[in-house]
């Protein structure tokens, strides 16, 4: 028997002590009547009590296992709102380019591209990320099929920049996916042309580039289960507890099925049915919808919500504006969908009991979002479903209160809500008055909505704790330059958002998000005390040093359960995931 099968229902004689009381710990419990803790007790996976070691001694039984912490910090789990460890791992584990650098110059892009190209001598497709546009201005150069045709003109290559809104394809690669001038736009997307000939670039902005994945292989379902396996095993080891896996097909279910089939599903997931084919084709997306995706569902894993793109990224210049974008008369970005589209999808969606996960970068997006989800609060009531406007990173300061009027969830996403050089070239599109108000956690909390934190990897890292940290000072926590991007949250709030808010963007607040009694013992203990110094190069060097899931540790860094009936199923180290493997 498994430990999911191990439920108790109302008819079940319960035990009257603990299965587990951790003791002499420091527990910030995210609980407004009783903030902090010194013990818990934990019984069939729930915590039965919070509060000091002498009022538990009751719960104290001859099986009843216990551990002193010795004074360490403990909270409830990271919820991690968004992320994509199949799109950052599957290129490396099916052998794909890897460029290896954040922002690859185009000479080191040609050096990453002949290497592989030297090292995987047959004539298939070299697939892979990154680069970036602006390493491009930079250089004084074009990016597109000419530049890429004078690197590698004999075999197909598609490569994806770092903002995964445009994929940068030469000529043999349009060719063997049959786009050549004649080839109409999709609705969610576009491909760049030429202004006199109307021929493509070589550029395929957002959507486009499902047109070139579609006449690729698929990935196999190994190298994917191969992937969310080592996300979920870093994710555990940083503490992170319940998350969010944003695009997933027919495939990428399966790859989670079999891994919580083989008890590695070590932390709550709700998966995200991609809607349209702007990341990969999602061939039977609509039986996945109608009623497929109940056949994944389990104790960890559901498929109950749905990815859209309301628009494109900065780079390009897609992303969906309420005004046109700097040195432009009229060009705002581009709505990948039209709103009546949009606002049937919400309402349709919204009565299916599907949450709808809608990536807008743009204050434009957002605002025909919002409106969608009004338009299915008057037309179908409250439903009970919080939908979530993915990366927010623009927003209108007259949209903030309606994310508490519509109960929709406000996720934001730090590839750029701190200043490194990246996030300076990338985001300067904006503009500086925009950048000032991007990714505002401040004014949406101020309006009493609910933030949450995505990492979006691999835009940015997955490591939450450096989310977690640039979430509280807005800085570069690697140096003590004093710029800042935008408004700064306490570390309150900061841990709120990553916690007992995220259970909420799960629809799970009753279950996780806090420590208190009657929900599930979804827990972590660190290696210092948050509060302890000022935050800044400080919390995102914290090391989880055991992480709990149900009342049973899922990690434990310095193998403390080892050899008992608690043994963790991750031990040791995380793996290293970013970077060159």
């Amino acid at each position: 028997m498994i430990r999911s099968d191990n439920f108790s229902s109302t008819h079940v004689a319960v035990d009257q002590y603990a299965d587990l009381i951790l003791s002499h710990g420091r527990f910030y419990t995210l609980d407004p009547a009783q903030p902090w803790a010194e013990a818990v007790a934990i019984r069939d996976g729930r915590f039965i009590a919070v509060g000091s070691l002498p009022a538990l001694q009751a719960l104290i039984g001859p099986h009843t296992q216990q551990h002193d912490l010795a004074g360490a910090f403990c909270m409830p789990g990271l919820h991690d709102m968004h992320t994509h460890p199949d799109l950052a791992l599957a290129p490396r584990y099916s052998d794909d380019l890897d460029v290896g650098l954040e922002d690859p110059t185009p000479e080191q892009l040609t050096e990453a591209i002949r290497a592989y190209a030297d090292s995987h001598p047959e004539d298939g497709w070299i697939y892979g990320q990154y680069w970036v546009r602006y390493t491009f201005r930079e250089a004084g150069l074009t990016p597109g099929r000419e530049w890429l045709d004078s690197v590698m003109p004999d075999r197909p290559v598609a490569l994806l920049d770092r903002m995964w809104g445009t994929m940068m394809v030469n000529s043999k690669a349009l060719e063997l996916a049959g786009i050549d001038r004649s080839t109409a736009d999709p609705r969610n997307g576009y491909l760049e042309r030429d202004e006199l000939s109307g021929e493509p670039n070589g550029l395929l902005i957002d959507g486009a580039y499902a047109l070139i994945h579609a006449a690729m292989p698929p990935t196999p379902v190994a190298v994917l289960r191969r992937a969310y396996r080592d996300g979920v095993h870093f994710q555990s080891a940083r503490g992170v507890t319940a998350t969010k896996y944003v695009h997933v097909c027919e495939r990428r279910l399966e790859a989670l099925k079999q891994l919580d089939d083989g008890g590695e599903l070590t932390l709550r997931v709700e998966a995200a049915i991609s809607w349209q084919d702007d990341i990969f084709p999602v061939r039977r997306r609509w039986e996945l919808l109608s009623g497929e995706r109940h056949y994944y569902r389990s104790a960890r894993l559901n498929a109950n919500a749905v990815k859209f793109h309301f628009d494109g990224t900065v780079e390009p210049r897609s992303s969906y504006l309420l005004s046109p974008w700097p040195a432009e008369a009229n060009w705002r970005g581009k709505l990948n969908l039209t709103p009546e589209h949009i606002t049937d999808m919400v309402v349709d969606m919204d009565r299916r009991g599907l949450r709808v996960i809608a990536h807008c970068t743009g204050d434009g997006a957002s605002d025909v979002f919002l409106d969608a989800v009004a338009e299915a609060r008057r037309r179908n009531g409250f439903s009970g479903i919080r939908h979530q406007c993915a990366h927010s990173t623009l927003l209108h300061p007259g949209n903030l209160k309606r994310f508490q009027e519509l109960q929709v969830i406000a996720e934001f996403s730090p590839a750029a809500w701190y200043p490194t050089p990246f996030a300076t070239g990338a985001r300067s599109g904006y503009g500086q008055e925009r950048l000032k108000r991007i990714y505002d956690f401040k004014g949406v909390l101020a309006a009493g909505g609910i933030a949450v934190m995505g990492t979006d990897w691999p835009v940015a890292s997955i490591d939450p704790w450096l989310a977690l940290e640039t979430m509280i000072t807005r800085q570069n926590p690697w140096n003590q330059e004093p710029d800042c991007f935008g408004e700064p949250i306490s570390i309150e709030q900061a841990l709120q958002v990553v916690t007992l808010n995220g259970a909420y963007a799960m629809g799970l607040e009753h279950l996780t998000g806090s420590l208190q009694v009657g929900k599930s013992a979804d827990m972590i203990v660190l290696d210092r005390d948050l509060f302890a110094q000022p935050p800044r190069n400080y919390i995102h060097r914290t090391q989880v040093q055991l992480t709990f899931v149900e009342g049973r540790p899922v990690y434990d860094r310095l193998g403390i359960f080892t050899d008992t009936p608690l043994q963790a199923t991750w031990q040791g180290e995380p793996p290293v995931l970013e970077g060159k493997a």
